[in-house]
């Protein structure tokens, strides 16, 4: 019944959401020229491409966030299984861009259809997958139903469940539930993300892994941005506001502005979550006067600039490594989610967050067990929060490095979750 349901209302959700898929294709960058996979229509070479596929790994991510872990458990597999191959799919034009530029040896990159049935059984019979497997919480019933009817094991990996979400699936546990059942195995981040899906369904699958962001590698050889192209030569303390959402950029750049009165060589960096919005994060330095630059033209300004904004995406390791300090974003303006800690810690930079990330609660406590990482309850106290890291050189140092140790301690998740996934793996 469940079932029947959600195709009869899923094509009127999806002309409801319709000018929202349009405003994102349009305004959001990334890989756009095979966006017609995501209503299953392939090229004729692309059809001859993934039809050598057959019997890899499917592994589905939504963005970029979880196709970089995506692609770091790639490579693992591979160490241990030289012969898998893999199809990884996208949702997002930005995480496409970044699988098909990252993507290694043996791997295709597709955009993963719509959930209209027919569309992912004609996305099936072309992969013909020995393995799905789904990152974090990607529930898309017909997708689960048809590997189901192809006798195809289902895996959800780095699972995770906020206290938000778990509400919405218990109210409708006769429906999630069943989907939860779909699945070999869910292997899930922490005890608390366990106990959240089986509140749901109590039969599912579900073991704790641990987190797989926790072994994402450094990149080596970190390219420079180029901050001295922005900002001028000088020995400048640069402060990144990273993966920003509405309203913290203001935050930010309020409490900037009553730093760099004590603090004229400070500078700031700031990149937004959603590069689009590089014109309304524009528009509101304009009302404050201050001198930017906006990466996403690429003018280099003909005088120095107190401001970067970064509407541009995939350099956020770029950003963090020549940066000084690091605030975390959706986590301020109200925004309490998060987003990850780990990037930032791994490179051994001082960290400022809200002091609730309800989708990051456990990394976000390994800090603060670690007292490696600086909390702002209040939007108002992020200025006093900022002004000690500032000053004190030694301090934010300190600071970074039990961040990075912290993180370190916590390794091994991927390995657990790739073995796992070749024990249950349909060879074809």
């Amino acid at each position: 019944m469940g079932m029947f349901l959600y195709n009869l209302l899923l094509p009127l959700a999806f002309v409801f959401f319709l000018p929202e898929l349009i405003v994102k294709y349009r305004n959001r960058g990334g890989w756009k020229t095979t966006f017609g996979e995501r209503f299953a229509r392939f090229a004729p070479e692309r059809i001859v491409e993934l039809k050598e596929y057959a019997g890899a790994v499917w592994i589905h991510a939504v963005s970029v966030g979880e196709t970089v872990v995506a692609l770091g458990m790639i490579r693992r597999y591979q160490e241990l299984y030289p012969d898998t191959k893999f199809v990884i799919s996208t949702t997002t034009t930005t995480g496409q861009e970044l699988a098909r530029n990252k993507c290694p040896e043996n791997t295709a990159v597709i955009f993963c259809p719509i959930d209209f049935y027919w569309m992912v059984r004609r996305t099936f019979n072309l992969i013909k997958p020995s393995l799905l497997v789904i990152f974090e919480t990607e529930l898309w019933p017909n997708l689960l139903a048809c590997a189901n009817r192809k006798k195809v094991p289902c895996i959800l990996v780095n699972g995770r469940m906020s206290d938000h979400s778990a509400k919405g699936y218990r109210r409708f546990r006769c429906f999630f539930g069943g989907l939860l059942k779909r699945f070999s195995l869910i292997s899930v981040q922490t005890q608390a993300d366990a106990e959240r899906f089986l509140a749901v369904c109590p039969t599912a699958a579900v073991e704790v892994f641990g987190n797989m962001k926790f072994d994402q590698p450094v990149p080596e050889n970190i390219a420079d941005p180029g901050l001295s192209e922005c900002f001028g030569t000088g020995d400048f303390t640069v402060l990144l506001a990273a993966s920003t959402h509405p309203g913290e950029e203001e935050v930010v750049v309020k409490s900037f502005i009553e730093l760099q009165r004590d603090f004229p060589d400070l500078r700031l960096v700031l990149v937004p979550r959603h590069a689009e919005r590089g014109a309304d994060i524009a528009e509101m330095l304009e009302r404050y006067q201050m001198s930017y630059s906006r990466r996403s033209l690429g003018n280099v300004p003909a005088e120095p600039v107190q401001v970067l904004l970064a509407d541009t995406t995939g350099e956020m390791f770029k950003f963090i490594k020549f940066s000084d300090i690091v605030i975390m974003g959706k986590s301020l303006a109200g925004h309490d989610e998060g987003h990850n800690l780990i990037e930032p810690a791994l490179l051994d930079k001082p960290i400022v967050t809200g002091a609730v990330l309800r989708n990051f609660r456990f990394i976000l406590q390994v800090l603060c067990d670690a007292q490696a990482v600086v909390t702002v309850s209040e939007d108002s106290d992020l200025t006093n929060r900022l002004n000690r890291l500032i000053a004190d050189r030694e301090f934010r140092q300190e600071l970074g490095k039990r961040a990075g140790d912290a993180i370190r301690c916590h390794r091994g998740a991927t390995e657990r979750t790739v073995r796992a996934l070749e024990s249950r793996r349909t060879v074809r």
